[in-house]
């Protein structure tokens, strides 16, 4: 069998809803190539994601172990992943993963689900794994964007496409959610957003920062500032957001819809490096990005952005062997720390 008789593919991308986003170009690539039927296996945190890209037609969400999620399936299910796997009875399948992860236990779930085509990065020959091995070179010659990654999986399999840009459907009116969100009737001359949350520890940007970029946007433009994140963030969003004027906190309170649908009606956003980014980058909607140096493929594909990077502490970094190898033979230049006053001048000027 060939890739060009394949009518029923799996892409596992099981990582967070940044990852699939970055993947769409390639999925979108699969699809008008093939002409086929593409499920999409991901994690809890990727499945909204998954809905706001229109090429996939299944979605099924799997938290695998060997990833960081809150919650992961036990072995014991994994007999049943294995043969709903089956019974799908899919032609072929390609994982698109980070140059830092290992390759293996995901594509000897496709393996022992007997799918006859197995595609995937690996530095070392995985052997009956796969049947089509490209081997990964990143990053030890070189560090390409994820979405360069992605698409040259693609490519690898006879699948193109013209259009390498992130592209989503929103399927949330604007006027719809601002007459459910009280909030929203103050922004008919426009509104910032900032997203100052995040999923692990070293990506913070300092409160005091926030505070002081805050008053800055507020005075300057005269303009609300919105807060965006899950119930979870609400505490420190509380802690920034209580110091501001003209400020609501909104945590919580959007979908993933609602959320892209507020991010393309903004005047700009401000975000640390986290899923929001890449909604951002697929509207086109300007944002500045806060980028504590981990995986540094991940900066906003083709978009109107401005990314100022900051070192993570030492005792923060990731024990991932590629990852330290990156941080410390690959990227010595240490940026200054991008202060308020930094952030508002790259806001400023991606905004004239």
């Amino acid at each position: 069998m060939d890739w060009k008789n394949c009518k029923n593919i799996l892409i596992i991308r099981p990582d967070n809803m940044g990852d699939l986003l970055m993947s769409s170009p390639a999925i979108r690539a699969i699809k008008e190539t093939f002409g086929c039927r593409i499920t999409v296996l991901t994690s809890s945190m990727g499945q909204a994601a998954a809905g706001l890209i229109p090429e996939i037609d299944e979605v099924m969400v799997i938290n695998l172990p060997w990833l960081k999620l809150e919650e992961t399936e036990t072995h014991e299910h994994f007999f049943e992943i294995v043969e709903t796997l089956k019974a799908k009875e899919f032609d072929g399948c390609l994982l698109f993963n980070v140059f830092s992860q290992n390759p293996a236990p995901c594509m000897m779930l496709a393996f022992l689900a007997g799918i006859p085509l197995r595609a995937a990065y690996a530095r070392e020959n995985l052997y009956a794994l796969l049947s089509h091995w490209l081997i990964d070179e990143e990053p030890y010659f070189y560090i390409r964007h994820q979405v360069e990654r992605d698409l040259a999986l693609a490519e690898f399999i006879g699948a193109t496409t013209a259009d390498r840009a992130i592209k989503i459907s929103v399927k949330t009116d604007f006027e719809q959610l601002a007459h459910r969100l009280e909030d929203l009737k103050v922004v008919r001359q426009g509104y910032f957003i900032f997203h100052i949350a995040v999923s692990e520890e070293k990506r913070r940007y300092p409160v005091r920062e926030w505070v002081a970029l805050g008053k800055m946007v507020l005075d300057t433009y005269k303009l609300p500032v919105f807060f965006t994140g899950s119930a979870g963030d609400e505490p420190l969003i509380q802690l920034v957001q209580s110091k501001l004027l003209r400020s609501h906190n909104l945590a919580g309170r959007l979908n993933l819809n609602e959320l892209a649908c507020l991010i393309e009606n903004a005047k700009a956003m401000v975000a640390v490096n986290t899923g929001p980014v890449h909604l951002a980058a697929a509207l086109q909607t300007p944002v500045v990005v806060l980028y504590a140096k981990t995986n540094p493929q991940h900066h906003p594909w083709m978009a109107k952005s401005k990314v100022l990077g900051f070192e993570v502490d030492a005792k923060l970094q990731s024990a991932n062997q590629v990852l330290r190898y990156v941080n410390e033979r690959m990227d010595v230049d240490i940026p200054d720390f991008p202060d308020a006053d930094c952030v508002f001048k790259a806001l400023g000027a991606l905004l004239s």
